[in-house]
């Protein structure tokens, strides 16, 4: 008896092992558009972007959502192909890095890559019209290993009102509302950035599982469509699900969203010329831009501002309701004090300088976003097997 209390105490005061502990999850970065346009080392310490895997592992980051961003140009041309392209793309970002990463298709995949001390890549797909109106293609993406799909980008697509771009169809359409429960039957994640803001509770009254934002902010701070606004974030509460705050400055803060909306109008025409002298906007189009929106820089955020917002979210939907969606590589600035992944402990920092708990800062570095994972793939799980029953 002796012999077994003294094991038991000992249990106890082992530590908590690498399959046990929770791990930190960042919702979406668009590196794999950088990496297709620009292919560098992932595997070295890198000057330019925001995302590598040294820095990765030096913010330490357990798991990585890759977006495979279809843009919207490819709508009704090709979505589907371009795609399919960069799905392969980020594959090839994990398989040739093996000393780094191993790729994730599931919740259980994350825990056990991060308890074999690698990191996990899972992809996202951001832009529904990259399923051209098709279930097929929908469940083709979810073989190949996408597990959340944006409904929506910029545009709005044959099925879902996009938050940026002209409602045509009063939120979603009878076949959005089959999108969405598709989805819920496969075990993949229901993503309602970008969306407007009937979309959002289309989906969410649809939905048979909790839905998330990937790389939403709060709208209380900037005055955005892309941001969410308080009953939103309540409803997100009621639904179980997550919201995981973006990094970009015009989304965290109404003076720098200002200053854009301004700089924008300001230099409306010089962006027209240089997209006439490239209509494809490729690179000779994007390295121009830069230089012109470096020449016109907006009002530095710092970092801070990311866990202001994560405190707003926390004060209306609960703590079990925000997580992080940097974005990072998808927009053109970043906080100060949050230059790449590898600034990442910050947040952690000023998490516990505020009061947070260590349990409470390890919900919102990631497992609020496990919980809803997991729910997502339990509910695909009574989904198939009412399915099955039924045949």
């Amino acid at each position: 008896m002796r012999k077994r209390i003294a094991f038991f105490l000992f249990a106890l005061a082992l530590p908590i092992t690498a399959q046990q502990r929770a791990v930190t999850v960042d919702t979406h970065a668009d590196t794999p558009t950088e990496y297709m346009q620009h292919p560098f080392d992932l595997g070295a310490w890198n000057t330019r972007g925001h995302f590598d895997y040294p820095r990765m592992k030096a913010g330490g980051l357990d798991a990585e959502f890759f977006a495979a961003y279809v843009p919207a140009k490819y709508a009704n041309n090709g979505a589907a192909a371009f795609c399919m392209k960069i799905m392969e793309i980020i594959h090839e970002m994990v398989d040739g890095y093996p000393q780094w990463v191993r790729y994730a298709q599931s919740t259980s995949d994350i825990r056990r890559i991060v308890a074999g001390g690698h990191r996990a890549i899972l992809i996202g797909i951001e832009g529904g019209h990259a399923i051209e109106d098709s279930l097929d293609l929908l469940r083709a993406f979810y073989r190949f290993g996408a597990r959340y799909m944006t409904l929506t980008h910029t545009n709005t697509n044959n099925w879902a009102d996009s938050s940026t771009d002209e409602a045509k169809h009063n939120g979603l359409t009878p076949f959005g509302r089959q999108v969405v429960l598709e989805m819920n039957r496969l075990g993949m994640l229901i993503d309602i950035s970008h969306v407007s803001d009937k979309t959002f509770y289309d989906a969410i009254t649809t939905s048979k599982a909790p839905i998330f934002a990937s790389h939403s902010s709060a709208r209380v701070f900037s005055d955005h469509p892309r941001d969410m606004n308080d009953d939103m974030l309540r409803a997100i509460a009621k639904n179980h699900g997550v919201v995981d705050v973006n990094f970009y400055p015009v989304f965290l803060s109404d003076e720098v969203r200002k200053a854009s909306k301004e700089r924008d109008e300001r230099l409306k025409s010089a962006i027209a010329d240089l997209k006439a002298k490239d209509p494809s906007e490729g690179e000779v189009y994007q390295t121009e831009l830069k230089k012109l929106m470096d020449a016109n820089p907006l009002p530095k955020v710092s970092y801070t501002a990311i866990v202001d917002h994560i405190d707003h979210i926390v004060k209306v939907a609960g703590i079990e309701s925000v997580g992080i969606g940097s974005d990072f590589d998808g927009i053109p600035e970043t906080p100060k004090g949050m230059e790449d992944v590898s600034h990442l402990p910050e947040i952690r920092k000023e998490l516990d300088r505020r009061g947070y708990s260590e349990t409470d800062i390890r919900k919102i570095m990631g497992e609020n976003f496990m919980r809803v994972f997991a729910e997502v793939e339990r509910v695909s799980r009574e989904m198939q097997k009412v399915g099955n029953a039924g045949r």
